[in-house]
């Protein structure tokens, strides 16, 4: 965990992802206007950032600042809700195929894969034209419809990690002791795919995230509903980044936000990627420690500088200081 934290990926990464997530929790509470208040109404101008607006104003004179915090919310809460429903999804048909294998193998696998040459974008139109516009949308029912499509890829690699443990010794001393089907999948494997499973989940969050706010800026959701994606598609629809006078204070922090927070979840993915992985010991070490292991400074493109394995006694001594 020491070595982990060092990696200024994941400290980055975490850093920005707990920044959102707070952001999200008391976002609400500190906006100082409401989303909706409109100071005027006519359709007057846009107005830049000031001391009574520190991010300016929509064109009906409503707080930029007050719609990004209460949106903050909502697009937190789909992402995580959809990453959460996907990665179960995940792993129950991932580890169930790869361990079960046969015809159940064969069946799920097929399932996943109909799931991803799936169109995600057109059939989750399809499904919120269906439901029709509600006025108070649910955000767990929304994070709960994206999950259905994001699924597919996290299972596919589960099973696949599943199938390459599934002969291992440990497993096959369970099935001879009598262990149920079930016991062996949730307390023998999915322990050893906890750092697969944590990527999945990563994964499919950065994907609820940008498809959460590209269904609202085009529209799909109830646009009273306020989110990132919905203060993206009323700037685009006022034409703020094509008016003479561009108004970047109205579509800039909204889309800042929407990139820091994939960008976040990224970095977290891959420093965990880093962390597992024997081909990436040089992730994270300084670059005195890279000199002294022997590495390149820079490394080719295309190939993987390894760190190579100290012998014990060396680590327990650089441990004890």
């Amino acid at each position: 965990m020491p070595r982990l934290l060092r990696s200024p990926k994941i400290l980055t990464g975490l850093c920005l992802s707990v920044a959102f997530a707070i952001l999200a929790v008391v976002g609400p509470y500190l906006a100082p206007y409401n989303p909706n208040a409109n100071a005027s109404t006519t359709v007057g101008i846009a107005q830049p950032p000031s001391a009574a607006h520190l991010l300016g104003t929509t064109q009906t004179q409503q707080d930029v600042l007050s719609q990004l915090l209460v949106g903050g919310r909502s697009t937190v809460l789909v992402s995580l809700v959809a990453g959460v429903v996907a990665t179960a999804l995940a792993v129950l048909f991932g580890v169930a195929a790869g361990y079960l294998g046969g015809r159940a193998d064969d069946l799920l696998s097929m399932l996943a894969n109909i799931f991803l040459v799936l169109p995600a974008l057109p059939l989750l139109i399809v499904i919120f034209g269906l439901l029709g516009k509600g006025a108070s949308p649910n955000d767990l029912l929304i994070g709960f419809i994206i999950s259905v499509t994001g699924w597919a890829f996290g299972a596919r690699q589960l099973r696949a990690q599943t199938l390459s443990m599934r002969a291992r010794d440990f497993i096959e001393s369970a099935r001879i002791i009598g262990e149920r089907s079930w016991r062996i999948m949730a307390f023998e494997i999915l322990p050893n795919l906890v750092p697969v499973v944590a990527t999945s989940f990563l994964f499919t969050v950065i994907y609820g995230v940008g498809t959460y706010t590209a269904l609202a800026f085009l529209g799909v959701i109830n646009l009273s509903h306020w989110s990132w994606g919905t203060m993206l598609y009323w700037a685009q629809n006022a034409q703020a980044a094509q008016d003479v006078h561009i108004q970047w204070w109205w579509f800039l922090p909204p889309g800042l936000a929407v990139g820091l927070f994939g960008t976040g979840l990224a970095l977290l993915n891959f420093g965990i990627d880093e962390y597992v992985n024997p081909r990436l010991r040089a992730a994270g070490i300084t670059g005195r420690q890279a000199r002294r292991a022997g590495l390149p400074r820079h490394a080719r493109l295309g190939l993987t500088p390894v760190l190579p394995a100290r012998e014990p006694v060396l680590e327990a001594r650089e441990a004890a200081r």
